[in-house]
């Protein structure tokens, strides 16, 4: 995308490129068809992201990040929830942000201290989450916190899901992160101070947020995983049209065998991540549990990024270390792949 370099050079949040993509009718694709939304399978957004992808990761995760938010609402949201919260998403280009990371509980969700009390009516929420993707440009919050103070209580009933506008007094959004890569999408910190959440924004039951926000995550990693795929697919190209181009001792560097071999196994690594992705997106659309799959896809597509974008690095030598050239960007953009939504070294243990 001609704007892509803008974006990570100065962290500008790409509203001009959302707003289009909103037009297009590419955000919010998961919204069901009851509510306007156009009520895709995981298997099409899949392709959708995967193109997107291709020309900037940064784009598609701010993109995305609205499927993260909505899901829990549209897995658990009663039909009010579902017109108020889903239906708005609809009526203009607004985002909304996922709230469950916390300073000291990543991927060990069971870990998180924000807390919830119930008082009357309503829920007196406290609490700060970290490394929330939208959240400086989200309308409203889903938020995971603790509404059982035993600490003995099991994770699975320990935790509520929550809708918290973001306008509500006591919310308040930290300052923009500047991450490696993918520095088109706003990552930010959220604190929650004394929040008054009305208890119809309770999503599903007290005490079954934990499953409800484990579901959607395996319901939005085969997206996260076709974004990883989408960019290793843009760099194996970068890299095998520059060893097209590119000669070296009398011949294009493409002739050399060891960088044949480097452009035959990206192949075999996109093609095996591709496939698998897909399968864990045709999962879910078959109405299966996707864990298993989810996993594997997550995993195997954010190491074949990575893989991918430091051997296409490689075979643009030096020019592959300049920011004039787009291998650069890539392989910053790919780390992330193997850190968010848990990171691959945990990942693997929910496949057994």
């Amino acid at each position: 995308m001609p704007v892509a370099a803008h974006h990570d050079q100065t962290g500008e949040y790409p509203w001009k490129v959302v707003k289009k993509a909103w037009e297009l009718g590419l955000v919010n694709m998961h919204i069901p068809q009851e509510y306007g939304g156009l009520g895709l399978g995981t298997f099409e957004s899949c392709i959708v992201t995967e193109e997107i992808s291709y020309g900037c990761t940064g784009f598609q995760t701010a993109i995305e990040a609205n499927s993260l938010g909505e899901m829990p609402v549209i897995l658990a949201g009663n039909p009010d929830q579902k017109k108020k919260y889903l239906g708005r998403m609809l009526e203009e280009p607004l985002m909304c942000a996922y709230c469950v990371t916390e300073p000291v509980a990543g991927s060990d969700v069971s870990g998180i201290k924000t807390k919830a009390e119930k008082k009357g009516d309503h829920y007196v929420l406290n609490g700060q989450k970290m490394w929330i993707t939208n959240g400086g440009v989200a309308n409203w919050y889903f938020v995971l916190a603790r509404t059982n103070p035993d600490p003995k209580c099991p994770a699975g009933k320990a935790f509520t899901g929550f809708i918290v506008d973001r306008d509500s007094p006591g919310v308040t959004v930290g300052r923009k992160e500047i991450n490696m890569g993918q520095r088109a999408s706003d990552t930010r910190g959220i604190t929650f101070e004394d929040v008054l959440v009305p208890a119809e924004n309770v999503l599903g039951q007290e005490g079954l947020g934990f499953r409800l926000a484990m579901g959607a995550f395996d319901k939005t990693r085969p997206p996260v995983a076709a974004g990883a795929v989408g960019l290793a697919q843009r760099a194996f190209d970068e890299a095998t049209k520059y060893s097209m181009e590119r000669k070296t001792f009398g011949k294009l560097i493409c002739e050399h065998q060891a960088v044949a071999f480097m452009l035959a196994d990206m192949a075999i690594g996109i093609e095996s991540a591709r496939m698998v992705t897909q399968r864990a997106a045709w999962e879910i659309d078959q109405g299966r549990r996707n864990t298993y799959y989810a996993s594997i896809a997550k995993c195997l597509a954010g190491d074949v990024a990575n893989k991918t974008a430091s051997d296409a690095v490689q075979i643009f030598g030096g020019n592959g270390f300049n920011s004039e050239y787009p291998v650069e960007k890539l392989m910053r953009d790919a780390k992330i792949y193997q850190v968010n939504t848990s990171k691959n070294v945990q990942t693997n243990c929910k496949i057994k």
